[in-house]
């Protein structure tokens, strides 16, 4: 069956004083969670709900917010185009697969019809947000720019409108679920659904709107709305942390490339980290574990505190000091004057009196766990400061340049080491800036031809129009995934990533992978793609959205450097009684033995920086190691040699007593 009308124009033919707007998808997603709070907020039964979701995962989503909307009405209707297993049956709810061809895939519906209100939402998506021959862009990762698509079409509450969405809809329903005819017919005479005309709507609107609460869908609206408005000023906010984070970083490390002179990095860091962080004394001295004093030689000073330049530190009888030891963390006192570390020790009490310290930060400069040196930071005022997790952070990334500049400069005698880590240095940031120069400003350069060309020639032929919007698009999606793929590993190795593991088979998952690959935009024929999963292997512990993520880059790195006709197998087995391995095997290019390591590192490219044919951007295996980390399993790569292909394999903890 293929069904190509849209509801949206049938309805717009129907009532031609209808004008459709354009919605972006974080308002539809509001604006329907509202109509469906404002189901569950009544105290009405059995209204009519119809949803129509343009693909399976968009459904699965929301199916947990269905089953509680089918506790008050037997009347609701879920549709969409599978991808796994979704098919026509009744689990709560009506479901109704239609074909992924149909025009349904396209749109986004929502209708609720009730005795004394009505509401629908009738939209597609807009040809500026997606073209007719890409799929649904599909971003799950960082910042949420899935928010950032558009759709065309309807929102209302007049009655009239949503009987006939209703009536358009449930003869879709019909076509799909011949079955469900005497159930439809029911609900169509319980709301005289297609029986009134427009203006009989309209009166009918005036009618039933008397008495109805409305609070429901206008608190769902404005706390949606507020999320969305911290959200955004967070995320500014985290931008311009980052950046001022960098800036600093970058001056240090330029500092360790000027000299490799200690006494002049560490007082370039004092100074700069001090100024930044708005400090009263910022201190940076040499220490280690078996030290029991230490010389203060470098320091930043605020007008109006004392210096302690030069002056000895006790550490022995230092308490924050032998918590540094033990936990070879760093220790942060918010306030001195309640806390117990400070009223506990009269040593920290009389230094705190005597030099003015409110508040306290103590970080060790450490490289490989070997203690180097602290960083102090120092305020003097009042009120007591109140510590930041980026400050924390800032601070611990000093730490590190500075643990990196002392070994450099203890390494100086054995000048021929010291330059392999300068030469390994250099080739890390000139891979970075060659790769990222590469990949943003060839595509760059692309659009902007592809523009100028639309722009300046009007006359151009319409095939060759679409030639360099297609080519625009293609362009600017491949600066997409690189961007996203750097904020991704970003998120990942800082630990700002929310794990949420649940119980999964590992089957669903690699299932959800594979229509991924499937549904990718200007995929050339894959390699032939097997699965060997037992059935009788146990649930695995994990979040499901990186695990499917994982899976979805180890197959598409395989089908990358596999020909066509070559084979890709997906095994997974349980090696023991922890841990679930799954291996993905193909016949293609393969590895050489020295490099089956450095395969996962940032950047890493088989071919080298520039001279890539399969494309990507070189972070994906790296990816895959901080996610497969996070769940506490293992990842690595066998193969035999060139053209011999290659087995990736990791681990994931099953699901005890399954």
């Amino acid at each position: 069956m293929s069904i190509s009308t849209s509801v949206l124009s049938d309805l717009l033919k129907s009532l031609p004083h209808l004008r459709p707007q354009l919605y972006f998808k974080a308002s539809l997603t509001a604006l329907s969670h509202a109509m469906e709070d404002q189901v569950l907020a009544a105290t009405l039964e059995q209204p009519l709900i119809i949803a129509s979701f343009q693909r399976e995962r968009f459904y699965r989503q929301e199916a947990h917010r269905y089953q509680r909307l089918a506790e008050k009405s037997n009347q609701i209707y879920v549709l969409s185009a599978p991808e796994t297993e979704f098919a026509n049956s009744f689990d709560y709810y009506e479901k109704v697969a239609f074909e992924p061809d149909d025009a349904l895939s396209q749109e986004w519906h929502l209708v609720v019809v009730a005795e004394n209100y009505a509401t629908c939402l009738v939209c597609r998506e807009s040809l500026g947000s997606i073209t007719k021959n890409q799929q649904i862009p599909e971003i799950s990762l960082g910042l949420d720019m899935d928010t950032a698509r558009r759709f065309e079409g309807i929102w209302t509450s007049e009655r009239g409108v949503s009987l006939k969405a209703a009536d358009l809809l449930l003869e879709r329903i019909l076509a799909y679920r011949p079955d469900l005819a005497a159930k439809i017919e029911r609900v169509k005479r319980q709301f005289a659904i297609g029986e009134f005309s427009h203006n009989a709507g309209e009166n009918l609107t005036s009618e039933y709107a008397c008495g109805i609460d409305t609070n429901p869908f206008v608190q769902r609206l404005v706390t949606y709305l507020q999320a969305s408005q911290y959200k955004l000023l967070k995320a500014y906010r985290t931008l311009a942390t980052q950046a001022r984070k960098e800036r600093l970083v970058n001056s240090i490390s330029t500092a360790i490339r000027r000299s490799l002179d200690p006494h002049e990095v560490l007082q370039v860091a004092a100074e700069e980290l001090g100024q930044h962080l708005g400090a009263c004394r910022c201190l940076i001295y040499r220490a280690q574990a078996t030290d029991s004093q230490a010389v203060i030689e470098h320091e930043f000073l605020n007008r109006g505190v004392v210096s302690l330049c030069g002056q000895t530190w006790e550490l022995e009888h230092n308490p924050l000091f032998r918590q540094i030891l033990q936990d070879t963390d760093g220790v942060c006192i918010a306030d001195t004057i309640s806390d117990y570390r400070v009223t506990n020790s009269p040593a920290l009490s009389a230094i705190v009196k005597q030099f003015g310290i409110r508040s306290w930060l103590m970080e060790p400069v450490l490289y490989q766990g070997r203690l180097l040196g602290i960083i102090e930071l120092h305020y003097c005022y009042f009120p007591a400061h109140d510590w930041q997790s980026g400050e924390l952070d800032l601070v611990k990334a000093i730490a590190t340049q500075i643990g990196a500049a002392l070994i450099q400069a203890e390494s100086f005698a054995n000048l021929e080491e010291l330059n392999q880590q300068l030469e390994a240095l250099d080739r890390t940031r000139s891979n970075l800036i060659a790769i990222t120069g590469h990949e943003l400003r060839t595509p760059l350069s692309t659009i902007q031809v592809c523009l100028e060309s639309l722009a300046s020639e009007p006359d151009m032929p319409f095939e060759l129009q679409q030639v360099m919007l297609n080519t625009a698009l293609s362009d600017s999606e491949r600066m997409r995934k690189l961007v996203q793929d750097f904020l991704t590993l970003s998120n990942l190795e800082s630990g700002r990533v929310e794990w949420h593991p649940e119980s999964l088979t590992v089957q669903e998952c690699v299932d959800l992978a594979l229509s991924r690959l499937r549904t990718r935009p200007g995929q050339e024929k894959p390699p032939q793609i097997k699965t060997d999963i037992s059935q009788s292997l146990p649930l695995v512990k994990a979040d499901g959205d990186w695990l499917v993520e994982v899976l979805a880059k180890l197959i598409d790195n395989a089908c990358k450097f596999t020909p066509s006709q070559g084979e890709i197998v997906i095994k997974a087995t349980n090696g023991n009684a922890q841990m679930v391995e799954v291996t993905i095997a193909d016949t293609g290019r393969g590895i050489e033995p020295n490099r089956l390591e450095i395969v996962f590192d940032r950047f890493y490219q088989e071919e080298g920086a520039l001279r890539r044919t399969a494309g990507g951007t070189g972070l994906g295996l790296a990816i895959c190691r901080q996610i497969v980390n996070g769940w506490g399993g293992k990842i690595w790569a066998e193969s035999k040699g060139k053209d011999q292909g290659s087995q990736f394999h990791f681990t994931i903890p099953v699901v005890q007593g399954s």
